[in-house]
């Protein structure tokens, strides 16, 4: 039986681990897609590339000039574009696709949560008083926190933002998860750290500020997730973890094997 070609959007940790459950399978020819927005990505033991594809025509080209049979989505849950470029492309080809979705977080006895629709309101939420923030939103989403400029911002991302796009009051923690609940605690007592603000991105990486800011009594402002793109109509599925996505790949492969067909 041929090898099942498949590429894997990624920048996740579900990501790599599908790309380390792969690598040196022979039932599977994998690429796995970064979009490049970290300096120093994880690498994988499979085939990668790196960068855009130029929107849905880019990647629709990328799909049928490859070969691919099958199209793993396991980018953020808050990659929006991508997300909605990948559905669309995978109407364009009629190639299955799979969505990993990693459980989002549910608030819990002593959790003081906000729940908000989009950055905006989690700066409008923040109020007028001075407050010292904690923001673990990434690089690209701090415009309006440099509009709510009379807040003292601590910034925690993998990658430092770009100097002319943060608040006037911000200091920046370069680091990469997973973190533990006692380090995040630390963090946040050395700040003085008030109240944070986060996606709700879900995954055990980056949950320990959770436990830490229910241990401190802090309350979290938390951005809830974008919708899901319509995947009405498509070869679609939807998984939380790499192994499902495995078990996935493994019923596409057979499903396009020769002797299922009756060839």
């Amino acid at each position: 039986m041929p090898q099942l070609k498949l590429l894997i959007l990624g920048g996740t940790g579900e990501a790599s681990a599908l790309a380390a459950l792969l690598a040196g399978n022979p039932d599977f020819s994998p690429t796995l897609s970064l979009a490049g927005r970290t300096a120093a990505p994880r690498l994988p033991e499979i085939p990668w590339r790196r960068g855009g594809f130029g929107g849905i025509p880019g990647l629709t080209h990328y799909l049928l000039t490859h070969g691919i049979q099958a199209l793993i989505v396991a980018t953020h849950p808050f990659a929006v574009q991508m997300r909605a470029n990948a559905a669309a492309a995978a109407r364009a080809t009629k190639i299955p696709v799979l969505m990993i979705e990693r459980p989002a977080w549910q608030a819990e006895t002593g959790d003081h949560w906000v729940p908000v629709p989009g950055m905006a309101e989690a700066a409008a939420a923040l109020g007028r008083t001075q407050r010292r923030v904690l923001l673990t939103i990434g690089r690209k989403d701090l415009a309006p926190f440099v509009a709510a400029a009379w807040h003292d911002y601590t910034i925690r991302s993998v990658d430092a933002p770009p100097s002319d796009a943060l608040p006037p009051r911000a200091n920046i923690i370069t680091a990469r998860g997973p973190f533990t609940e006692a380090a995040d605690r630390q963090m946040l007592i050395e700040h003085r750290i008030e109240i944070i603000v986060t996606k709700n991105s879900g995954g055990k990486a980056t949950s320990s500020k959770l436990l830490a800011a229910r241990a401190l009594k802090l309350p979290i402002i938390m951005v809830a997730r974008p919708a899901w793109p319509d995947i009405t109509g498509l070869n679609a599925a939807t998984t939380e973890d790499a192994p499902g996505a495995l078990a996935w790949l493994e019923a596409i492969r057979h499903a396009a094997s020769p002797a299922k067909r009756g060839v």
